[in-house]
């Protein structure tokens, strides 16, 4: 299928499994439509599987948006507390069509878990509450991760693929590769074809030489390969290292699970010019899940590290927290500064990238998949200089390559569909579809990020609702109220006040430091006081 003709079915408002080998220009399509939808004022959710996968098209992770995050199943009563979020029922309120991108990496129960959140806060049954509903993805890239050891299960298998009824675009067009060696060794990858005549080209780009003008990304399948590459390039850089800690609370095996899950980790080590990538979403702040940018200097007095970013924005990160809450309690909770050393990334976050050359090591992939995404992020094979392979990199799942020609086959009625319409008739179908869905637009009046604070405050709201509220981060409202204080407000700020005990514990702490700044603080009471309460007590000293 062409680009156009999937635009088309998209425009008309109907379920859609996008997908295609990698370079057809997925991602491309969807910029096309979420830019339509956005001109016209129809409102859009931008998901993704991942959260690299999320970055590319400035979107979140399904699991944050739909508030299910990183929970498998959930009861009556989960479902009731979701509806109770005020962020939640926003983003619902606002939305009319759901993106999810690279949805081959989602277990089915995942998906059938979102239609069923999505109905309820809908209030219809109908698939998804009613939502066009947009999935994107490549099966023959990575699967979905299989902690049980059992058979693999695709999407397609869950309820929620079945009640949907999509329309499957599969694009067959190749705009990022421009070299028919490398094309014809991917196309054998994903029909497990094969052979010397493919195999060798692959070969011949063993430690080869690329042009020394461009800096190679250095691809690995496990994150020890990583670890230790991020961690030479950081030994070479002769400025001073700044080692951030992570702080937790909470029940053991929930804070074990959060550790788990972040990507940021528990020891972070940097220096000035070291290379980092963001591993968390602040749109207050201007980053997402997987910025890139250079260490350029830390703050005074926090020592906080200050990144430029590959886009050219200035950003002080300061530390996020990660919580596991149930009735609105905190039950576990860790605290980190949101970054990651990116000299090096796995296989697994390059997944959508695009690059002029990678440094590629496949001697350990050990799925189906691994290597197919690894060799096609380069436009050419002049482009790669190849460390390793193993078999296993080299074959595509025998269950995805026969699920592929059923999309095919459903492919090509979509197409039959959307050819037998004139175009006076698929325009017709389109802006019905818009004009249902198009909101009016409201123009309200310009506020700073700060004053939004200050009407929250004037609530007597606490820094949790107001973060809640406004889909930010506990330390962006505190630091917020900081500036407040700072240019003068009179504030009515003490019902903020930590308890009397802890506060005299830290008021101490900062005489004893004989400094305002967070860390030597933070050193001196350790994880039983989060940043958080910190620069809540310092904002009465």
């Amino acid at each position: 299928m062409k680009q156009s003709q999937a635009l088309d079915i998209l425009k008309m408002g109907h379920n859609v499994f996008l997908t295609g080998a990698a370079g057809s220009g997925k991602t491309y399509v969807l910029n096309q439509y979420i830019k339509l939808l956005k001109q016209n004022n129809v409102g859009v959710a931008i998901t993704a599987s991942t959260g690299i996968a999320a970055t590319h098209l400035n979107g979140m992770t399904i699991h944050s948006w739909s508030g299910i995050g990183i929970r498998d199943v959930l009861s009556k009563a989960d479902i009731k507390a979701l509806l109770e979020k005020a962020y939640l029922k926003k983003h619902f309120a606002t939305t009319d069509v759901l993106i999810i991108d690279e949805v081959s990496m989602l277990q089915p129960s995942l998906l059938d878990l979102v239609n069923k959140v999505c109905k309820a806060f809908k209030k219809n049954e109908k698939p998804f509450g009613g939502m066009q509903v947009i999935l994107s993805g490549d099966l023959f890239q990575l699967p979905p991760i299989n902690r049980n050891k059992t058979a693999t299960k695709y999407f397609t298998e869950s309820q929620a693929w079945g009640e949907m009824k999509a329309y499957v675009c599969h694009l067959s067009e190749q705009y990022r590769h421009n070299d028919d060696q490398l094309s014809n060794a991917l196309d054998a990858i994903r029909s497990n074809t094969i052979c010397d005549k493919t195999l060798n080209p692959l070969h011949k780009r063993f430690k080869a030489v690329i042009d020394k003008n461009i800096v190679a990304t250095k691809l690995y399948t496990h994150n020890i390969d990583v670890d230790r590459i991020n961690d030479q390039e950081l030994l070479k850089i002769k400025n001073p290292i700044e080692v951030y800690t992570m702080s937790s609370r909470g029940k053991k095996p929930l804070v074990e699970t959060l550790i788990k899950n972040c990507l940021a980790p528990e020891t972070l080590s940097l220096k000035k010019g070291a290379t980092v990538m963001f591993v968390k979403n602040n749109f207050e702040l201007g980053y997402v899940n997987g910025t890139l940018g250079t260490i350029i200097g830390f703050n005074d007095g926090e020592n906080h590290p200050i990144i430029e970013t590959y886009s050219g924005k200035i950003i002080t990160a300061s530390p996020e927290r990660w919580i596991i809450e149930e009735d609105d309690k905190t039950l576990a909770e860790i605290n980190q500064i949101p970054l990651r050393l990116a000299w090096a990334i796995t296989i697994h976050k390059s997944q959508g990238m695009t690059l002029d050359a990678a440094e590629i090591d496949l001697s350990k992939s050990f799925v189906p998949g691994m290597g197919y995404v690894a060799l096609s992020r380069v436009r050419s094979l002049a482009g790669l200089r190849l460390l390793g392979l193993n078999d296993i990199a080299l074959i595509s799942d025998e269950q995805v390559i026969e699920i592929d020609k059923t999309l095919k086959v459903q492919s090509q009625k979509a197409i039959s569909f959307v050819d037998s319409l004139n175009n006076t008739d698929k325009k017709k179908y389109q802006q019905l579809f818009i004009k249902t869905y198009a909101r009016e637009k409201v123009y309200e009046e310009k506020i700073s990020t700060i004053d939004k604070t200050l009407l929250l405050l004037k609530q007597k709201k606490s820094p949790k609702e107001m973060a809640e509220e406004r889909n930010i981060s506990t330390g962006t409202i505190i630091g917020h109220i900081e500036q407040l204080k700072a240019r003068g407000d009179k504030l009515d700020i003490d019902y903020l006040k930590p308890k009397k005990d802890r506060f005299t514990i830290i008021a101490k702490a900062f005489g004893d430091s004989e400094d305002t700044a967070l860390s030597p603080v933070k050193e001196i009471l350790g994880y039983a006081y989060s940043y958080d309460e910190l620069k809540l007590t310092r904002l009465f000293l």
